[in-house]
């Protein structure tokens, strides 16, 4: 049971047939976080997630297993070619130099006993065949080094997830915490001198940082709400995370009441960006910040 919770908690139900018998909209919105203005780009009957905003002015999507793409400008969506791998959730990004996107694919193939197998691939993000980096599963890719040689990601090894490393160009992992219960969510800061988190280690979600090595490690959050996934901006000012109002323990569910909030890195003071909306798994899994630091793209949900 510890592990089915967990496996929901990654964002390993793109495939589940419950979750495929609902009725979803998916509202693709922008929060400028100077004035609070959300812009709606796209309203869909079909289950959207984890928008990354490229430099060339789209975003890159997930559904159904598959990467898309919608224009900023015109809302024209598009697919983007990943060869075989179709069953991507929604653990995908781009390097800092916006050439290059990381994704997270389940391996049917992999021989391992694991009942699921995300492993981690690079491919051109304009499309084309994908490289397996990572040679273990399950491994969910969140960050790249800003020097693009590095990747960062939540594996389960003997039974915990962790955060790991490990080159772009392949090899061996290096495991960078320790700590009982879920380490996720690992992000670097633009000039690489942390990593971003959110972790279970206290009994309740909060987001951390540590260095790139996994040393000293540092609580940035210790409020009530459940927060997840931070996203350090490009300009290194600020981070962006999700906050589920409500305690969820390990779980980062679909379907919950949950806020976008921001963290000025310099005074540590936070913020709504957003109202409190119908969201939580897929509104925000990945790197989701305009090129300029001032919008950040997100999805909320209507299940009818």
């Amino acid at each position: 049971m510890k592990l089915f919770i967990s496996l929901l908690a990654l964002g390993l139900y793109f495939n589940c047939p419950a979750q495929g018998s609902r009725d979803i909209t998916s509202f693709v919105h922008t929060v400028d976080i100077f004035t609070g203005k959300t812009d709606t780009l796209l309203r869909v009957k079909k289950h959207f997630e984890a928008p990354n905003w490229h430099p060339e002015g789209y975003l890159i999507l997930n559904s159904g297993g598959k990467l898309h793409t919608l224009d900023i400008s015109t809302r024209q969506m598009g697919l983007l070619n990943t060869d075989f791998a179709d069953k991507n959730n929604n653990d995908h990004g781009l390097s800092a130099d916006g050439q290059w996107l990381a994704i997270s694919h389940n391996d049917v193939s992999d021989t391992s006993s694991k009942s699921y197998k995300s492993a981690i691939y690079v491919v051109p993000a304009k499309g084309g065949t994908p490289r397996r980096i990572t040679p273990e599963v399950p491994s969910y890719w969140h960050g790249w080094s800003p020097d693009g040689r590095t990747l960062v990601y939540c594996a389960e090894r003997n039974g915990n997830f962790d955060i790991y490393s490990i080159p772009v160009s392949g090899g061996k992992e290096t495991r960078l915490t320790d700590a009982e219960g879920l380490d996720d969510g690992p992000e670097y800061s633009p000039d690489g001198k942390y990593i971003y988190f959110n972790s279970y280690r206290t009994g309740h979600m909060h987001i951390w940082r540590m260095h790139p090595d996994g040393s000293q490690p540092e609580q940035l959050t210790s409020d009530a709400y459940s927060n997840w996934f931070p996203h350090p901006s490009p300009d290194g000012r600020w981070i962006v995370y999700l906050a589920y109002t409500t305690d969820e323990k390990q779980n980062h569910l679909f379907g919950k009441q949950v806020l976008l909030r921001l963290m000025n890195l310099e005074t540590r003071e936070i913020r709504d960006i957003t109202p409190v909306f119908f969201g939580g798994q897929g509104t925000i899994n990945v790197p989701s910040w305009s090129p300029d630091s001032r919008k950040v793209a997100f999805i909320s949900y209507r299940v009818d």
